[in-house]
């Protein structure tokens, strides 16, 4: 009898320091501040620009990825739409993985908003280029390569221009705090500037932005996270954000 209460304690023990050792490693997590918005096996927290659920049709999840599937309807998207995370962020860090499939396009837009007004998202929001930059034509477009990979789109390019081929994973980040953002790929800083300043006002009002959206130069200090449905195949993994 008191054998097996002391393989009883024993076991206890051994239970308890079990969990004592999962709660700080929970905790470090935690401490570390990131929170994963797309894990590779659920759309949980997404949804359709302007929609309230996520879209039936046009993206998925294969082997752990966010996957658009290509309609070849360019701008005009696909089945899916342009995607968001259901929450607003201000100051932030943002982390992903991107692949573009052959004359792909797509992109990453950050401080979006929603309105009835307008049916895309980068008509409301700043994007970081996602582009094959050795086939689509979008790449030549603009000025000073501002429509590659890694640009802020049609307004600043990235430099150095580091993006890898079509097929294979670029890693994208940006940041963003009190206005001031940087735009990440493949662990260089590729640009980085400053919101609602008269420097931006004269950048935007030289782009084809106020044609769009008169007001586009106002960015919100608070906005979406969202992904662009540009009606090529695209991948997106690894996605997670922590507020600065």
């Amino acid at each position: 009898m008191k054998l097996l209460n002391i393989v009883l304690v024993m076991v206890v023990a051994a239970s308890l320091v079990s969990c004592g050792t999962g709660k700080g490693k929970k905790a470090k997590v935690e401490d570390e501040g990131w929170v994963t918005l797309f894990d590779g096996t659920s759309t949980e927290g997404w949804r359709g620009y302007n929609k309230t659920a996520f879209p039936e049709t046009g993206w998925e999840i294969v082997d752990g990825t966010l996957h658009c599937q290509g309609s070849g309807m360019g701008e005009a998207g696909g089945g899916g739409g342009d995607i968001l995370y259901d929450k607003k962020f201000t100051n932030f860090h943002l982390k992903l993985e991107w692949k573009i499939s052959e004359g792909g396009n797509s992109g990453i837009f950050y401080l979006a908003q929603e309105s009835p007004d307008y049916d895309f998202i980068w008509k409301t929001a700043p994007e970081m280029q996602v582009l094959d930059n050795e086939r689509h034509p979008d790449a030549e477009a603009g000025k000073d390569g501002n429509r590659k990979a890694g640009a802020l789109y049609d307004l600043i390019p990235a430099v150095p221009q580091n993006a890898k081929p079509a097929g294979e994973w670029n890693s994208a980040e940006i940041k963003v705090y009190k206005g001031s953002v940087w735009h990440i790929q493949n662990g260089e800083t590729v640009l980085e500037y400053h919101l609602w300043t008269p420097d931006w006002n004269e950048l935007v009002a030289g782009s084809k932005f106020p044609g769009l959206n008169p007001d586009w130069a106002t960015v919100a200090a608070e906005g979406f996270i969202g992904l662009q449905d540009h009606g090529d195949d695209v991948w997106y993994r690894n996605i997670k954000i922590k507020e600065l």
